[in-house]
């Protein structure tokens, strides 16, 4: 047996069998969703399930040609993939087709192909190709901004082209970011921000003010002793705490749209009169009203597989792909959802198992990206289908149907399977 021979039995054969049971039960959930009457053939292909059992043979044929590319390629051509990435997704101002009111796909025949989803692996290996250059140090502020700016870029574009959640994605990269050396404080201000923006909308700005007041000068007074803070320091933060506030509330009264503002009002209860809650119910709230109902109503162990009545009634509206995960509630129950819920945990956890192992930083930082990517589009998604956090549009990793989406998390987690497969190679 030779060398290249020995090489090919060392694919994650943990990985592969996960994938094959994520898209082999997604496709499941997407024929529940999607089929109408009798199914008289899997290969139907006016039926969505049909189109994405094609989607899906082709897949295979993906996975093949990453697995046979010479692992040093992809960090060879990492910016190169990353350019035309980019150029693609600024095309779509130009050749790009409005599905829904986001200018995202182009138009191939009958096809739709969304760039997007595409960017997020190759932006994944230029941040693993720009971090792992040995000038590269993270600890400097100029190579953080250079870092920053490269997930800004893509994340900018597909937020002109009014994809928001696919926006959102790319905050993920921060997690590696934070592995490979960025300081803890940026975490903390991220993190701060975040209920800073959520205090600001429920409570107003005035008590948000008291809050931040009692937080930052309770650390200031208890920890004075070892002067991690002065009384100056203390007051600017709250200045620049109460200016964040307001512009968070500005932002969401003047900028954002009237559905935008209706989700988040809806998520953090903000409506006060009982007939415009009522309405922005049916008109906002009617898919996420119909999602946790479903859910709710398939127990403990589910209707069973293809006899969910909300399911099969179409009550859910985009049941097939950002709300395929109200599908596995309705029929296969709360053991189902847990299921699913361990399949993609372990999934994650056995990617950055193996990100760990790499003696390449490139490999390792790619790794890193693959499951911070897969983990905030989990996290999102099945939050959102539940009520947990706003409605956002992004699919569930293998399960949501469509050959774009299918295709870019298909190639995002090979090509990391690839990676490792060639560790023993690498000094």
């Amino acid at each position: 047996m030779n060398r290249e021979t020995h090489r090919a039995y060392k694919f994650d054969w943990i990985i592969i069998v996960l994938f094959l049971i994520l898209v082999g039960f997604g496709w499941l959930n997407i024929m529940s969703a999607s089929h109408v009457g009798e199914i008289e053939s899997y290969f139907d292909m006016s039926q969505l399930y049909g189109k994405h059992l094609v989607f899906l043979g082709l897949t295979f044929v993906l996975i093949v040609l990453i697995l046979s590319v010479e692992a040093k390629f992809y960090e060879r051509f990492a910016s190169i993939i990353y350019i035309v990435a980019m150029l693609a997704l600024v095309g779509l101002f130009i050749f790009g087709k409005d599905v829904n009111g986001a200018r995202s796909w182009y138009g191939i025949g009958s096809m739709t192909i969304q760039p997007s989803e595409f960017a997020k692996f190759a932006t994944a290996l230029a941040i693993a190709k720009y971090m792992s250059d040995l000038q590269t140090n993270m600890n400097t502020l100029k190579d953080q901004l250079r870092a920053v700016a490269i997930i800004i870029v893509p994340a900018f574009l597909i937020l002109l082209q009014n994809d928001a959640g696919s926006t959102l994605v790319y905050a993920s990269f921060f997690f590696v970011f934070y592995r490979e050396g960025l300081q803890q404080i940026y975490l903390g201000i991220a993190l701060s921000t975040i209920i800073l923006a959520v205090l600001g909308l429920k409570f107003g700005v005035l008590v948000t003010a008291i809050i931040a007041a009692v937080v930052i000068f309770g650390i200031y007074f208890f920890r004075r002793k070892k002067k991690s803070l002065s009384i100056v320091q203390s007051i600017v933060i709250l200045l620049i705490c109460i200016s964040f506030s307001s512009g968070v509330k500005l932002f969401y009264e003047h900028v954002l749209k009237a559905h935008q503002q209706n989700r988040i009002s809806l998520w953090l209860r903000l409506e006060k009169d009982p007939a415009k809650l009522e309405q922005m119910k049916k008109e906002e709230a009617y898919n996420l009203i119909q999602s946790e109902q479903a859910i709710s109503s398939g127990g403990w162990t589910g209707k069973g597989f293809l006899q969910g009545t909300r399911t099969t009634g179409k009550f859910v509206p985009e049941q097939h792909t950002d709300y395929i995960f109200s599908t596995v509630g309705e029929e296969w129950g709360f053991l189902g959802s847990t299921l699913v819920v361990i399949l993609f945990m372990g999934l994650i956890i056995r990617v950055l198992f193996l990100a760990e192992s790499q003696k390449s930083q490139f490999s390792r930082v790619y790794g890193y990206g693959v499951a911070s990517i897969l983990f905030i589009h989990f996290t999102i998604n099945t939050g959102m289908v539940m009520g947990l956090i706003p409605t956002v549009g992004i699919p569930l990793p293998f399960f949501s149907y469509g050959g774009s989406g299918l295709w870019g998390f298909t190639i995002l987690l090979f090509i990391f399977v690839k990676l490792d497969s060639n560790k023993i190679n690498e000094w």
